[in-house]
C-alpha cells in the first residue's frame, strides 16, 4: 500500500524559511517524478513544484528562485525548501506522485505565513 507523509509544516514569519518532507512507503519499483502541490483556502490545488529522475526540476513563477525540490537517492523522501516565504504562501501543502498508472497524496501540512 503506497502512503505519503509530509511533516514539517507550522508558522512562520513573513521572509521566513520552512522545509518541507514527503515520506513514500510501499513502492516496489523507483518513483520517477516527485511533485508538490498547494492548496490555500478558497482556492484550487496548484501545483508549486515538481522533480523528475532526482535532478530535472519544474518550479510555479510564484515560487520560482524562493523554493527548491530535492529527493533523496531512494526516492523514498522529497523535500520542499521554502525560503522568503511570503504570506500569500499560506495553504495547506501536498507531496504526490505518479507511480504504476495512479496518483498518490499525502494528507497533507499547514503552513501559514504571519506576522
Amino acid at each position: 500500500q503506497v502512503q505519503l507523509v509530509e511533516s514539517g509544516g507550522g508558522l512562520v514569519q513573513p521572509g521566513g524559511s520552512l522545509r518541507l518532507s514527503c515520506d513514500v512507503s510501499g513502492t516496489f519499483s523507483t518513483v520517477k517524478t516527485m511533485r508538490w502541490f498547494r492548496q490555500a483556502p478558497g482556492k484550487g490545488r496548484e501545483q508549486v513544484a515538481q522533480i523528475y529522475a532526482g535532478e530535472n526540476t519544474w518550479y510555479a513563477l510564484s515560487v520560482e528562485g524562493r523554493f527548491a525540490i530535492s529527493a533523496n537517492n531512494a526516492k523514498t523522501t522529497s523535500y520542499l525548501q521554502m525560503n522568503s516565504l511570503k504570506p500569500e504562501d499560506t495553504a495547506v501543502y501536498f507531496c504526490n506522485i505518479p507511480y504504476e498508472g495512479r496518483e498518490y497524496w499525502g494528507q497533507g501540512t499547514q503552513v501559514t505565513v504571519s506576522s
